[in-house]
C-alpha cells in the first residue's frame, strides 16, 4: 500500500519567503550605503546570495523590491511603536515617547525611507504609510473618551488629517537628512497634534 503523498507546497512557500527576505535584507543594507538609483539587480542578487534569474522570478526590478521591503518595514514599524492612551494621565509623556520611537525607526533605515517617501519616491509606499498610521489613530480615537474631541468631526477624517500631517513632517525630516534628533522632532511635533485635538494638558 502506497504511503501518504507529501505536499511540497509548504516547503516551496518557505523557500519563497527565505528568498524574498534575503533580497529585502540585501537591499536594505545597500540602501544605507548608496542611493536607490545606484543599486542594480546584480548588486542585490549578489548581496542576497542568489542569481539574477532568481531575483527576476520574484520582482521586476529593484524599485518593486524596495516597495515590497519598505511596506513590510512600515507594518513592523507601526506594530512595534508604542502608542499613547489618549485618556491617559501621562498623555504628553507617552505621546512624546511614541513619536520619538516613530522617528527613531525611520532613522534606522533613513536611506530606504528617504528614497521611497521623498519627492521622487513611491506613491504606493507613501499611501501605505499614511493609511497604516490613520488606522492606528482612528482606533485610538474610537477607544478614548468621545467627549474630548471636536464635535461633528468624524474619526476617519480626524485620523486621515493627522496621519497626513505626521507623514508630511516625517518626509520633510528625512529629505533634510534628519538634521534634528528624533527626540527633538517628537517635542516639536506633539504641540501641533495637541492643538489639533484640543487636548487640555493641564488636566493631565
Amino acid at each position: 500500500m502506497a504511503g501518504p503523498r507529501v505536499s511540497t507546497t509548504a516547503s516551496s512557500d518557505r523557500r519563497v519567503r527565505r528568498t524574498r527576505s534575503a533580497l529585502a535584507h540585501a537591499l536594505i543594507e545597500l540602501a544605507e550605503e548608496r542611493d536607490l538609483s545606484r543599486i542594480s539587480v546584480s548588486d542585490v542578487a549578489e548581496g542576497a546570495g542568489v542569481s539574477r534569474s532568481a531575483f527576476y522570478h520574484h520582482y521586476r526590478d529593484v524599485h518593486e523590491l524596495a516597495e515590497d521591503a519598505c511596506t513590510a518595514m512600515i507594518d513592523n514599524l507601526i506594530d512595534s511603536v508604542p502608542g499613547p492612551a489618549l485618556d491617559s494621565a501621562e498623555l504628553r509623556r507617552e505621546a512624546i515617547e511614541s513619536l520619538t520611537a516613530f522617528f527613531d525607526s525611520l532613522l534606522g533605515h533613513a536611506g530606504l525611507y528617504r528614497a521611497l517617501l521623498g519627492s521622487h519616491g513611491s506613491a504606493r509606499v507613501i499611501g501605505h504609510l499614511r493609511r497604516r498610521v490613520a488606522a492606528v489613530i482612528h482606533d485610538r480615537l474610537a477607544h478614548a473618551d468621545a467627549g474630548r474631541w471636536p464635535e461633528r468631526v468624524p474619526y476617519d477624517v480626524m485620523a486621515a488629517f493627522t496621519a497626513g500631517a505626521l507623514v508630511g513632517v516625517a518626509v520633510e525630516w528625512l529629505e533634510g537628512a534628519c538634521s534634528r534628533p528624533s527626540a527633538e522632532m517628537a517635542e516639536v511635533t506633539w504641540p501641533l497634534l495637541n492643538a489639533h485635538y484640543r487636548v487640555n494638558e493641564s488636566s493631565h
